[in-house]
């Protein structure tokens, strides 16, 4: 039986949810990461009064943007003031979280309903294993993969008719080569590979697009002289094993061949829980105390109603702090007994602030929860 996995990566996520609630932006350039006062105001003429970029001020990022919009070069992680140089007249639209995780839910019973075997990967992506999915083995007339190829698009088609969104899937004999298929025909896209498409449709990709090579691996990758997969594929075991060891090495040497026995997996408890917020402005310890104060009893607050929705609770509290220099501190405690309420949890991070560096002042707060255990 061949082994068919599929990579779900819904396209747009976050702003293609909010085409749904204003229709009317379709086709503009929209940006997601403005505060609650970029809401978009509806007219009594019926027309839509929104935010731009160009008059937005603050320390913003985004969080996603249109496929129009990512035509003026502009993406997720972006400072807004920078992408406001880039896309002046884009429409600048608050992050809904509430609403995005309904969607997010919608989708995933959509697929569940035709392939119920599905890892989740995050708000917007899933693994979905096709290979014991009636019909995936089977032939369609010339095409002896048109089982899975149907089945695919039928799942495409049933998140669309349950969402009203699109998705794009890439389906092959494992996760590390679907992740990268799913990226490669966007919005939209479907594509289907075997191994006999490895050297053709995977090998002149940038490296960068084997998911696990990030940043740093690939800088030091190009500095060997290494910028594609295929060239990757050319370096002997013995050869990436002397310069990244012989984990990594080993892995970039299977990973670049195609090869990934990693299964599906259906369920996994989370280590740890955390909430955090980027402030508009520095926030000094002292001046800003109240502000400080707020935002931490909020993040605390949300802190404790994830761990209730999810039945958990948790030994270990910290806290993460970054400075007006970029410099990132972290203090945690362990209790003798896990918590899942507002006051105890609360209390331990504030003896983790005790000991944190407060001269600076803060342009980041965390709150975290680890060593998480199943509560009533």
């Amino acid at each position: 039986m061949r082994r068919w996995i599929a990579h779900l990566d819904m396209d747009a996520f976050y702003a293609s949810v909010e085409l749904l609630r204003y229709p009317q932006l379709r086709g503009e350039a929209v940006v997601i990461g403005g505060r609650r006062d970029s809401t978009p105001r509806l007219m009594p003429d019926g027309s839509l009064r929104c935010a731009r970029l160009r008059d937005y001020s603050g320390r913003g990022v985004i969080t996603t943007a249109t496929y129009a919009a990512r035509a003026y070069g502009v993406n997720s992680g972006m400072g807004l003031m920078k992408a406001a140089q880039l896309a002046p007249d884009a429409v600048l639209l608050p992050v809904d979280f509430a609403q995005y995780r309904l969607y997010s839910r919608r989708f995933k019973a959509a697929v569940a309903e035709l392939a119920p075997v599905i890892e989740d990967r995050g708000i917007d992506e899933i693994y979905i294993d096709l290979t014991e999915v009636p019909g995936a083995q089977d032939a369609v007339g010339h095409d002896a993969h048109g089982g899975v190829r149907a089945l695919a698009l039928e799942i495409k088609n049933n998140v669309r008719e349950r969402t009203g969104l699109t998705c794009s899937i890439g389906v092959t004999p494992n996760k590390l080569l679907s992740k990268i298929a799913s990226d490669l025909d966007k919005p939209d896209g479907l594509t289907l590979l075997t191994e006999a498409d490895i050297a053709t449709h995977i090998w002149p990709l940038p490296v960068r697009r084997i998911n696990g090579i990030g940043p740093k691996m690939g800088a030091r990758l190009a500095g060997l002289d290494v910028t594609t997969i295929a060239e990757l594929a050319a370096r002997e075991p013995a050869w990436l094993i002397g310069h990244f060891g012989p984990t990594h090495g080993a892995w970039l040497h299977a990973a670049s061949h195609g090869r990934d026995n990693r299964p599906v997996v259906t369920h996994s408890e989370p280590v740890s829980l955390s909430r955090e917020t980027t402030f508009e402005r520095d926030l000094h310890p002292r001046r800003d105390r109240a502000a400080l104060t707020t935002a931490f009893d909020q993040l605390c607050e949300q802190l404790v109603d994830d761990l209730a929705r999810k039945h958990l609770a948790g030994r270990t509290v910290g806290i993460k702090l970054r400075d007006d220099r970029f410099r990132t501190a972290t203090r945690e405690l362990t209790l003798p007994a896990a918590v899942n309420t507002l006051a105890p949890l609360r209390r331990a991070a504030i003896q983790c602030l005790r000991r944190a560096p407060l001269e600076r002042p803060l342009r980041l707060l965390g709150v975290r929860v680890a060593a998480l255990t199943p509560s009533p």
